[in-house]
């Protein structure tokens, strides 16, 4: 097994169950506030900084030089915080199949887990903690070698909220982490922007998996170093370096 020192896992339809729920929530949020939101170009965006998706969207229907683009865009995005936000506060939350134990194995073999995402603080914390997994993580969100995970890192945490598919996500993780060689990392994640962003990061291995937001066929349209149809695939590719 090459030397793999950290593996890079997106949150919502990767790590933690989404059977759709945060799509719902952009196009409730979409509707309420008269925004015109195709299903299929949110589903394009999933990934994002949530906030750019909003703002991608208004400035397709207004244009940015709108007066009110600024206003239009943080109606949606504040509508979409309290939907989100309520949904995870009050429906379950589990972990992906297979996640639990990959992040067992991982530990056995002393590789760290960072967890990435689209969304805001706020909501990450909500989820970690529903979960458990915010356990022994520190003021900056970085745990240690007993901690579930090691570091957590969202847009927020970014300058200018610039998420996905930049790299700096994964590249914060990594200087948490201290680790310096990216191809010692490992980077899933089920949308465009996720995979992408391990390109961008100069990651070892980039992966796309099928049981989340988009479906292999959706993903297959996209650069990858492979398609996996739930976590326990992801240890056997990791043994197999």
């Amino acid at each position: 097994m090459a030397k793999v020192k950290l593996v890079v896992c997106d949150m919502a339809g990767t790590t933690v169950q989404d059977n759709g729920e945060v799509q719902r929530c952009f196009l409730e949020a979409a509707a309420a506030t008269g925004l015109q939101a195709d299903p299929n170009k949110v589903r394009f965006m999933m990934g994002w900084s949530k906030k750019l998706v909003f703002q991608t969207l208004w400035q397709a229907q207004i244009e940015v030089e709108h007066p009110d683009y600024e206003t239009r865009v943080n109606e949606s995005f504040n509508q979409f915080k309290l939907i989100l936000e309520d949904y995870y506060r009050t429906q379950a939350v589990q972990p992906a199949e297979g996640c639990l134990e990959l992040f067992a194995w991982l530990k056995s073999q002393h590789i760290k887990i960072a967890l990435t995402t689209g969304f805001y603080r706020e909501v990450t914390n909500i989820i970690l903690e529903r979960l458990g997994w915010n356990q022994g993580l520190d003021a900056n969100y970085v745990g240690s070698a007993e901690s579930t995970i090691q570091v957590s890192v969202t847009p927020s945490e970014i300058y200018a909220n610039e998420g996905r598919p930049a790299p700096f996500m994964i590249q914060k993780a990594m200087y948490y982490l201290k680790i310096q060689d990216p191809k010692a990392v490992v980077n899933i994640g089920d949308t465009p922007s996720d995979i992408e962003s391990g390109y961008n990061a100069n990651c070892l291995l980039s992966f796309g998996i099928t049981n989340g937001s988009h479906t292999k066929e959706q993903l297959e349209a996209y650069p990858n170093d492979g398609l996996l149809a739930s976590l326990h695939e992801l240890k056997d590719r990791i043994a197999s370096l």
